[in-house]
């Protein structure tokens, strides 16, 4: 890549209204078994002390991460999880055009472009992923419908094409979703990225095959819907995220998230579930390499 594209400065400011704790929570008790974590942004900076990749990953290895799929979701953070992956062994990138991004880039006349370079960027060997792309009802009126479906719908060929996993981003539009993977037929490897769904959905999921990856979330009161989910889905279609810099785990709620967190979203895992911890982990790690493959080359 050219000193003119490279993208390594490239950093994203989460927004601060002044309200949270943006304090960093103490690092948790090492995991006995190593774990990877399935999707995080570390190209938004957060926190009280800036930290580069680097600090990320050393402080994710010393609780036992010892590797990140780094997610992007525009052009931008595309290229530059492509490189965080071609310039780090504990890195694999994911890159897509995010669903709340693909109606701008049509109403500029510029999805076809996107997509475009989304397709160059999976050729490389560490991009391991399409995502996160899918649909969101949330956030998206109707008017951006169409082009949400054009971009899922186009994705989910890039992901057949370059033989890698898909990430899912999936927010109330969970049916939606599964009529489409069904409709068009869904990659190998199709992993809902912080899953929303109950346990209904699990089952659908798992019988088809999907992957789901649950996020801090999965430890707050009023997830009961997530907890359910986790205990039906088969276990080895489980995969665990931080989707970082949100979706801090309690005890740490609203305070930056980072992949050294992982460990207490798995130990809350293991608990629900009633197995040992170690035993989670294993079974996390042999997931995500079964996904995404080889961490190192």
């Amino acid at each position: 890549m050219s000193e003119a594209t490279d993208p390594s400065g490239y950093v994203r400011e989460r927004h601060n209204d002044g309200k949270r704790d943006i304090r960093w929570p103490a690092a948790p008790d090492p995991l006995g078994v190593p774990v990877y974590d399935n999707h995080a942004h570390l190209e938004i900076a957060d926190g009280d002390e800036p930290l580069t990749l680097d600090d990320q990953l050393e402080r994710a290895a010393a609780v036992g991460v010892i590797g990140v799929v780094q997610a992007g979701g525009d052009i931008e953070s595309s290229r530059w999880s492509a490189w965080a992956a071609a310039s780090h062994p504990r890195v694999l990138a994911a890159v897509a055009i995010h669903p709340n991004e693909a109606p701008a880039y049509a109403a500029a006349g510029r999805l076809d472009e996107a997509i475009g370079v989304i397709d160059e960027l999976a050729a490389q060997p560490r991009v391991r992923a399409i995502g996160e792309t899918g649909l969101d009802f949330f956030r998206t009126d109707e008017d951006g419908v169409p082009a949400q479906f054009e971009s899922f719908e186009a994705h989910i060929a890039l992901a057949k094409k370059h033989g890698v996993a898909m990430q899912i981003h999936d927010r109330d539009a969970h049916d939606a979703v599964l009529e489409t993977l069904e409709r068009v037929g869904a990659p190998e490897r199709t992993v809902f990225h912080c899953f929303s769904g109950d346990d209904a959905m699990a089952r659908i999921a798992g019988e088809h095959g999907y992957y789901l990856s649950f996020a801090g979330n999965v430890t707050f009161k009023n997830a009961q819907n997530l907890r359910d989910a986790l205990a039906v889905i088969p276990r080895d279609r489980i995969l665990v995220e931080t989707d970082a810099p949100f979706l801090t785990p309690v005890p740490h709620r609203g305070r930056p998230n980072a992949p050294y967190l992982i460990p207490v979203t798995v130990r809350f895992m293991a608990a629900e579930l009633g197995v040992e911890v170690d035993e989670l982990c294993a079974q996390l790690a042999a997931n995500t390499l079964e996904a995404y493959g080889a961490f190192e080359d």
